[in-house]
């Protein structure tokens, strides 16, 4: 079987000729194959370089014709231009092409019509659909590979008709990130409507209803930096995070901070940067450290981590923290007194040892709950109802509990004011150096 391709520039006179001869061979041929490309004059070159670099040939005009090789596989054997596959035919077939220049110039027009209402056609369709778009940071995360599937699973989001997926890595290869997107696309989800792969901040969070934010550590990170350095590396990529959510992403966009180290700063970073969005819409989540705290618990009780429900945790998720059990329940609790699979026990009646369970849960943004402080990211439990979240008010605070409160409320405003005079004192720094060039 003969299989050619025949690739040219949709308004080429020339591509329409050679276009008509191979017609008129494939019809009258039962082994001969052709398979047309028609570019866009404007894409023409660039796809040309594109396509003989790939190949290693040289060409320069159009058309570019070549042979697939069926049967032997590995990539095609050029051909050449018109010419060189009309004398081709001649030789091979015995067939030539004796099309009249008016009628070459008429279908190399009609070509160039159709293809620019196909184009249209598409883009009209495009924008039919209207997809959900979701926004992943530090996309090459293990976390991803368990993460992406359940999004676009429906149960996540239900109501949601097609999502657009966003991945970017600013740290990560264009192959590795082609090659995730590779794996998403052959999962097939029904609700997959396209993922597209970003490695700098040019197009970053745009149009985005949803954020997830899994990058904490960075390239330019090295193994002798200390904390500060590390802190004032992530305070200056987070504030630009914010800055573009705020200018880019919707209004109702959800962000979702995780990771393993400064998560409440980073979330208070967004929060800060992007002014113009509630912040209810930011959300540090630790749901890694509260199955740490529930898995210790089910381990002392001799339990399944999924027995053990409501465990409270206070303050910083990668710093200082409070484990609070005055909520805690434990279901299938092997003790003196025995229940059905509903039948629950307190904890702290059961367990009552809590200095060996110093884990975490929740992060949020309380405005003035439980004498706390404004303006700060501390974890608080929280109630999620209809897209937000609200501090649950009804939780006893006792003596010792507002006392443990206030002095974790204190090291996160020394935190955040730590952060805020480094940013002044980069600010004055600045226009010192502005100042002298002038």
């Amino acid at each position: 079987m003969a299989k050619f391709v025949l690739a040219g520039k949709t308004d080429c006179p020339l591509y329409a000729k050679a276009e008509l001869l191979a017609d008129h061979l494939q019809g009258c041929l039962p082994n001969f194959r052709v398979h047309k490309i028609s570019i866009l004059p404007d894409e023409w070159k660039e796809w040309l370089d594109v396509t003989c670099k790939r190949n290693g040939w040289k060409h320069e005009q159009s058309p570019l014709v070549w042979r697939e090789l069926v049967y032997q596989g590995g990539k095609g054997m050029l051909l050449g231009g018109f010419s060189d596959f009309v004398e081709h035919c001649q030789d091979y077939y015995g067939i030539t092409s004796d099309m009249p220049t008016d009628m070459m110039m008429s279908i190399a027009a009609e070509n160039l019509k159709t293809k620019m209402d196909l184009i249209v056609e598409e883009q009209h369709f495009a924008s039919l659909i209207q997809p959900f778009y979701i926004w992943i940071s530090g996309a090459l995360s293990p976390t991803c590979h368990i993460l992406i599937p359940n999004l676009l699973s429906g149960e996540v989001f239900p109501h949601v008709s097609a999502i657009s997926l966003h991945l970017l890595e600013l740290q990560g290869s264009v192959e590795e990130l082609q090659g995730l997107r590779m794996e998403i696309e052959d999962l097939a989800p029904s609700l997959l409507h396209q993922v597209t792969v970003h490695t700098d901040l040019d197009e970053a969070f745009r149009e985005a209803d949803v954020i997830l934010l899994m990058d904490d550590h960075w390239t330019d990170e090295r193994e002798d930096d200390g904390d500060e350095e590390k802190k004032r590396k992530l305070t200056e990529r987070y504030r630009e995070y914010g800055q573009l959510i705020d200018t880019r992403g919707n209004k109702t966009v959800k962000v979702i901070v995780s990771g393993s180290s400064f998560v409440n700063l980073r979330c208070s970073l967004l929060a800060d940067g992007a002014r113009s969005i509630d912040s209810q819409q930011f959300v540090a989540m630790a749901t890694q450290l509260e199955n740490k705290a529930r898995a210790v618990i089910a381990k002392k009780l001799k339990v399944r981590p999924s027995d053990v429900t409501d465990v409270i945790v206070w303050g910083n998720i990668s710093g200082d923290f409070y484990v609070d059990l005055q909520r805690a329940k434990v279901f299938n609790y092997d003790g003196a007194i025995k229940g059905p699979a509903f039948y629950s026990q307190p904890v702290l009646k059961i367990c009552h040892d809590r200095s060996k369970i110093n884990m975490a849960a929740y992060n949020q943004t309380p405005h003035g709950h439980y004498s706390l402080p404004d303006g700060i990211v501390m974890a608080v439990p929280v109630r999620f109802i209809d897209g937000k979240w609200s501090v649950v008010s009804d939780v006893t605070v006792g003596d010792e509990l507002n006392k443990t409160l206030q002095l974790l409320s204190k090291s996160d405003l020394r935190l955040g004011a730590i952060m805020k005079s480094k940013k002044l004192a980069n600010v004055a720094q600045s226009k010192v150096a502005y100042n002298q060039r002038l």
